[in-house]
């Protein structure tokens, strides 16, 4: 197995480590800096993986079908931890996974065909948004779980009732990521259409 294959296995193999430290519970110290160091460290594997491979041409059919569902994997994971502890609505996960369900079976069925439909804005704008959208939810936590430590200063008068406003923001976030997956997806079965004119 090539480097950039046993890059891709490893952030499989971190996945379920990240999601330990997601699902621990809130009076853990600063369990939310590993996860996110974790995520990190996953995200690293991604850049690396796809960078060795195009360098040293070991483009490979394992790496074409699991670098992606490693993604996959992650991001999903993440959001369903954050459903978990009332961080994201269901509604959110719902709508990425019907994307990435449609958008492969589009894929599938263009591949068949010999077609190619080109990658676009909409789709890097998706990733972008779900990796902002984890990092942006884990930083909030992380922040308060630093503040009930006594590692920051209570800022904005945490008392032991939590910050509210952090939640809400972290929503936000996931549902403006929530939002752009849905029209990278109404975009791509756009560019798509041409495959579905002969269905009867």
């Amino acid at each position: 197995m090539n480097t950039p294959n046993k890059l891709t296995l490893l952030r499989i193999i971190l996945i379920p480590a990240f999601v330990i430290f997601l699902l621990m519970p809130e009076d853990i110290p600063l369990s939310y800096l590993w996860a996110g160091l974790i995520f990190g460290a996953a995200s690293l594997t991604d850049y690396f993986d796809g960078k060795i491979a195009r360098a040293r041409n070991l483009i490979t059919d394992f790496g074409k079908l699991m670098d992606p569902v490693a993604d996959k994997l992650l991001v999903a994971a993440a959001f369903i931890c954050f459903i978990a502890n009332g961080l994201a609505s269901p509604w959110t996960l719902i709508i990425i996974l019907a994307r990435e369900f449609l958008v492969t079976s589009v894929r599938m069925v263009s591949a068949s065909r010999g077609v190619v439909i080109p990658a676009n804005n909409w789709g890097k704008a998706k990733t972008v948004s779900q990796i902002v959208a984890i990092i942006l939810v884990m930083v909030l936590q992380l922040t308060e779980q630093l503040i009930y430590a006594g590692i920051l200063p209570d800022f904005i008068g945490v008392g032991c009732t939590g910050i509210p406003e952090f939640v809400v923001i972290g929503h936000i976030g996931v549902w403006i990521s929530a939002i752009l997956t849905l029209i990278s997806g109404a975009v791509y079965i756009w560019q798509s259409r041409e495959l579905f004119k002969d269905i009867k």
